[in-house]
């Protein structure tokens, strides 16, 4: 059973992108394959559901196959939802609550027992304050997974990618590669054109594909 962490070097580069296209890819192999949005925010409230739902959230769980989506399953892939679309921590405290992340845990550990793959995608990139000082990067580390940096293609991803791969070491984490992804039309300037080889050279880790721009991110 393999899990991995997808991460980014900034916000809006395309984690969900790339962690719902491998959801979906090995769900096309015949895997049974669970995804996780262990904490969202920007979260809007659904009637049927009775609760705030992450569009993050519910793309995973489309692109891994999972029917019927009720309120079991999205508190299961997704237990700390909050509707201001800031860092967790402030989002939590400006909504005058306080992120439990003892409920993520439990959930990610039942989707690991009933499934041969769990893809957790998560929010902003490593070093996001998730509650306190505790941070994204911390909760790849408490998983125990492995991380799949997602970075984008133009001028100043190497610096960009070299940070989050440094803090990555930091932590001890085990890096697994990194996807640039076009989450714009590209531009076939130099620095895309360049980056993905200087990012293997000067940060040490392996480019393992190049996502092009697709409209709405289909």
């Amino acid at each position: 059973m393999y899990s991995v962490f997808v991460t980014g070097t900034d916000t809006g580069v395309g984690k969900t992108v790339v962690a719902a296209g491998i959801a979906a890819s090995l769900t096309a192999l015949g895997l049974k394959v669970g995804v996780m949005k262990p904490i969202a925010t920007g979260g809007k409230w659904n009637r049927r559901l009775r609760r705030l739902v992450s569009d993050d959230a519910m793309a995973l769980i489309k692109a891994s196959g999972r029917r019927p989506i009720d309120r079991e399953l999205c508190d299961l892939v997704n237990p700390v939802c909050l509707k201001l679309p800031l860092a967790p921590s402030i989002a939590a405290g400006m909504a005058r609550k306080e992120i439990d992340l003892r409920d993520i845990w439990p959930a990610f550990r039942k989707l690991q027992k009933t499934h041969d793959a769990v893809i957790v995608e998560g929010i902003g990139g490593l070093m996001v304050p998730l509650k306190g000082n505790f941070t994204a990067g911390d909760m790849a580390k408490k998983l125990g997974l492995p991380i799949l940096i997602v970075a984008r293609p133009g001028l100043g991803t190497i610096n960009h990618t070299a940070l989050t791969v440094n803090y990555a070491r930091q932590l001890g984490l085990d890096i697994a590669g990194v996807v640039i992804n076009h989450a714009e039309p590209a531009k076939n300037s130099h620095a895309e054109k360049t980056a993905p080889a200087e990012i293997e050279r000067f940060c040490g880790v392996k480019v393992l594909g190049i996502v092009p721009y697709t409209k709405n991110g289909k």
